[in-house]
């Protein structure tokens, strides 16, 4: 049994239409892996085994029966606790909503459950998602699985550890300033933040905002490559929504990368960062010379990016808190909350309109550069993962971060740009500790940065490194 929870999702779900093994079996497995490991990690924080089994007989039944199922058919799931899900708690780690039951889905959470994944609970998140660190006060810190005295990143940080740690095959997240992509970077998995529109959201404050999106999380790039042909498609309720099917993540992920160019940069010109996470990465750079490719050291111009991402991202959370605010007081939220609303509520229309003007021009270099260049790379976090008890990382390699959230810049910077990014297991620190590689693509360009992923993952194979936590006696 403790091997099904180390197979790739692809591969669970191709045994499970063949019949050779039960939705209920796969549950099974996943399920003592959860109570084994969990307690230590406490990545699943609202569980659900029994609903979950009486899913997965349902599922059963359904192909027994020669129903049609769909491409996650069986694969267990929790989701994150940001999300909202029909009839199971959504508490967004706010001791203010730690009873709240929602009775809808939201469309991402829709479309899995339609796609046959069966929901054993949710993972855990930073409150209210603001950070990439995952601890609250409802349910406190989730540990990293490769060294439990470090965080897992955030905010999709629970969703991580349960992927690493083999609780679920597969994660749903979101991503507004990397929180897709540095907990995958930290728990050596591989988070994708796909492009706006590309996975509909609904219902949302700012349907118009390209900040946020929902995106897969997996072991594998296929995995998340499988998951996203169910996420994705057109929906008439989101107005930025891409019009072309999920079906076209289906395809193979085998491409011929010759001559194909790609840009390298261990810092976007203007980063400080930790000079164990580029070494780290520049051990395994030959591997695109080996698969074709022609990379040079090159960087567009993220001038005004910072300020860019700061203004949007303030303006993002006074509209989001307003309401909240309003009706519980917001001396109960924490204080990096309510700093970034209170810079929400001091900028003027002015400090918009230049933000959104300079993002524009922002873009435009970025497109320009990638003309010339298909794919960036870079890495995923400017620091290996942290101590857990820190908040945030105060300085990087000598320079001060004045913020919560200026740490998180390598993949801040890419948000504001829109363009697709994938976080890959790209190695290890000299201390064991995980490290991922951001490869970006061009706009829209969704499928093509999963098949870079993928030639890159299949060269390296970082992936099937285990934490030791993880595994069990008799695995």
């Amino acid at each position: 049994m403790s091997e099904l929870v180390w197979m790739t999702a692809v591969e669970l779900a191709d045994l499970i239409r063949r019949g050779e093994i039960s939705a209920v079996e796969v549950l099974n497995a996943h399920l003592k892996q959860i109570e084994a490991v969990n307690p230590a990690l406490n990545a699943i924080v609202t569980y659900l085994p029994e609903m979950a089994l009486d899913l997965a007989r349902q599922a059963d039944e359904r192909a027994a029966r020669g129903e049609e199922t769909g491409p996650l058919h069986g694969l267990p799931i929790a989701h994150k606790d940001l999300a909202q899900t029909k009839g199971i708690r959504t508490t967004s780690g706010s001791p203010l909503y730690a009873d709240l039951v929602p009775d809808i889905n939201d469309l991402h959470i829709a479309r899995l459950k339609q796609a046959g994944c069966i929901t054993l609970g949710k993972t855990n998140v930073p409150e209210f998602g603001a950070g990439s660190h995952t601890f609250n006060p409802v349910f406190g810190a989730t540990n990293n699985p490769y060294d439990l005295s470090k965080t897992c990143g955030g905010s999709s940080g629970g969703a991580a550890v349960a992927l690493a740690s083999g609780m679920i095959p597969i994660a749903d997240g979101s991503d507004l300033g990397g929180s897709l992509r540095n907990p995958a970077s930290f728990c050596n998995v591989v988070g994708f933040r796909p492009s706006p529109g590309r996975v509909p959201t609904y219902p949302k404050a700012n349907a118009w905002s390209t900040l946020g999106v929902a995106g897969p999380m997996g072991r594998t790039v296929q995995d998340v490559a499988l998951m996203l042909s169910a996420l994705a498609g057109y929906d008439a309720r989101s107005p930025i929504a891409i019009q072309q099917s999920g079906s076209l993540f289906d395809q193979s992920l085998e491409r011929d990368f010759k001559g194909v160019k790609i840009a390298w940069t261990p810092d976007l010109g203007e980063l400080p960062v930790e000079p164990g996470v580029p070494r780290a990465i520049e051990e395994q750079l030959p591997i695109f010379d080996d698969i074709g490719c022609a990379i040079e050291g090159a960087a567009p111009d993220f001038s005004d990016a910072y300020d860019i991402f700061q203004t949007l991202r303030a303006w993002n959370f006074e509209l989001s808190f307003a309401e909240p605010f309003a009706e519980f007081g917001e001396e109960r939220f924490k204080e990096t909350i309510r700093w970034n609303v209170a810079r929400g509520k001091r900028l003027s229309a002015a400090d918009i309109s230049r933000a959104e003007a300079k993002r524009t021009e922002l873009y435009h270099r970025v497109r320009e550069f990638m003309d010339t260049y298909e794919f960036l790379i870079l890495p995923t976090a400017q620091v290996p993962p942290f101590p857990i008890e820190w908040e945030y990382p105060e300085e990087i390699n000598g320079t001060r971060m004045n913020t919560y959230i200026d740490w998180m810049m390598s993949c801040a910077y890419i948000t504001v740009t829109g363009l697709p990014a994938i976080s890959v297991p790209c190695g290890f620190t000299d201390d064991g500790l995980p490290v991922g590689l951001q490869i970006v693509g061009r706009p829209n360009a969704d499928f093509a940065v999963l098949q870079l992923a993928y030639a890159f993952q299949e060269a390296t194979g970082f992936y099937r490194r285990r934490p030791s936590i993880a595994i069990a006696p008799d695995g």
